[in-house]
């Protein structure tokens, strides 16, 4: 099971911090994605759980927002700074049975989600 927490409103221009915490002690390689109003869900960055191995969507997210993990916690958490007005949206954690350390973009690839945490940047 997971549990997101951390959403809010924020001014363009400021930081939120995503968490994301897994229950029992299982080992998860951990992607975040996000679904704005009207749009598909869509990757916006994943950790792996051996490596510490992170993946970006892209340079302007890899630019603005960190993924970082502790395992001891099984928690993961995203750091978001600089956001803008379309980084609005529900966050969602999810979370892979850890099989090796690889890059896994696709939300069909996950097996646990959270709850989502709603993002909201005002301009």
């Amino acid at each position: 099971q997971l549990q997101a927490c951390g959403g809010g409103l924020v001014q363009g221009g400021g930081s939120l911090r995503l968490s994301c915490a897994a229950s029992g002690s299982t080992r998860y390689s951990t992607g975040w994605f996000r679904r704005a109003a009207g749009k598909d869900r869509e990757f916006v960055v994943a950790i792996n759980w051996n490596d510490a191995t992170t993946y970006y969507a892209d340079d302007d997210v890899k630019t603005r927002f960190t993924i970082s993990r502790d395992n001891a916690r099984n928690t993961v958490y995203l750091t978001m700074n600089n956001l803008k007005p379309e980084d609005t949206a529900v966050y969602y954690c999810a979370a892979r049975r850890y099989n090796g350390d690889y890059y896994y973009p696709s939300p069909y690839e996950y097996h646990y989600w959270g709850q989502g945490t709603l993002v909201t940047v005002s301009s």
